[in-house]
């Protein structure tokens, strides 16, 4: 019976660790207003950097058993997007989910290069902004690239989206 009441007890401060992880990060602990939420920078990035949608409400788990938002659009960035495709245009790609903003790809050797490298881009908001992007990149050995690496393809990616959005803006 001991072991029984003891499986429980851990079972429910599990429960109720987890769960609490899920609450609101905000209440109580700032001011902001919904139209502080709404200001954005000209790049697109929000001011005060906390994320909520434009209605203002944070996203939690139980927004799954909410109504079905399926008119919901996902948005990236398209500078992103097309300079991602450009600076690792020696690698094949595999998949690409537009409305997720993923690209997956193969195996490939850059140009100059001995070593077969493999790349996963995350896009994950419409803002030109280093936050947006995340690059994962893998040997062929399975092993993850120096962070140096990895960083200096995100740099090379976001360089090329700035340079796509000043030519676009030419015009």
């Amino acid at each position: 019976m001991d072991l029984l009441r003891r499986t429980a007890m851990i079972f429910l401060l599990g429960a109720l660790a987890v769960t609490s992880a899920c609450g609101n990060r905000n209440k109580g602990a700032s001011t902001t207003t919904h139209r502080e939420l709404e200001r954005r920078d000209d790049v697109g990035n929000p001011i005060d950097g906390l994320y909520a949608d434009e209605n203002g409400s944070s996203e939690s788990i139980w927004n799954l058993f909410g109504p079905d938002n399926s008119d919901l659009t996902l948005s990236v960035n398209k500078y992103l997007w097309a300079a991602s495709i450009e600076v690792l245009n020696f690698l094949p790609i595999q998949t690409v989910d537009p409305f997720s903003g993923v690209i997956s790809t193969g195996y490939g050797t850059p140009p100059g290069g001995g070593r077969s490298y493999r790349a996963t881009i995350y896009i994950r908001d419409a803002a030109l902004d280093a936050r947006s992007l995340n690059v994962a990149l893998q040997t062929r050995g399975g092993r993850a690239v120096p962070e140096g690496t990895a960083r200096a393809v995100e740099d090379a990616i976001l360089t090329r989206a700035r340079q796509l959005r000043i030519s676009d803006s030419k015009f």
